[in-house]
């Protein structure tokens, strides 16, 4: 049989991994919970979590597999990696600039983190396509207008595209 998925992200969280996998269920269409396991008593001593607590929490957003895992405070989430939603208008943006910034902090350049902590980047596709022109100018005036936006707005970086 072959394997659908081979990479999977691994979120580490503290004690909230089922919270956190219920909330991005909420956020993502076709997104569910696959399967929940619990810490039993063995190796009490080395991860200090009760018999019966939440280990991981196997779920999928839009499709894609992820893991969350309460391990302990010692990881906190970080910019170093984040999880990047190619949106296909700017409801879409809207929609999960919104919902992702709920109890987190917006950024710059369509960066965001959730309540989490969790580093996501909010991408129209429209922006890959106004920075992949090969005018220079263009994608400078994208650029220099990107630079400026917390979440991302569409038609302000098509105006700079144009040259407005």
């Amino acid at each position: 049989m072959a394997i659908a998925h081979r990479i999977t992200p691994c979120l580490w969280f503290d004690t909230q991994a089922e919270e956190a996998a219920e909330f991005y269920i909420s956020i993502f269409p076709n997104s569910r919970i696959t399967r929940i396991m619990r810490y039993g008593k063995e190796g009490y001593e080395i991860h200090g979590k009760p018999a019966g607590s939440v280990l991981t929490v196997d779920f999928e957003l839009d499709g894609q597999p992820f893991i969350a895992f309460n391990g302990g405070p010692q990881f906190p989430f970080t910019e170093a990696i984040s999880l990047s939603i190619t949106c296909a208008d700017q409801r879409e943006v809207d929609h999960y600039w919104e919902r992702l910034t709920d109890g987190g902090e917006e950024s710059a350049c369509g960066w965001l983190k959730d309540r989490y902590g969790v580093s996501w980047q909010v991408v129209p596709d429209a922006l890959n396509r106004l920075l992949a022109d090969p005018d220079l100018e263009k994608t400078e005036r994208v650029m220099h207008a990107l630079l400026q936006m917390a979440k991302l707005d569409i038609a302000a970086l098509e105006r700079a595209y144009a040259g407005a």
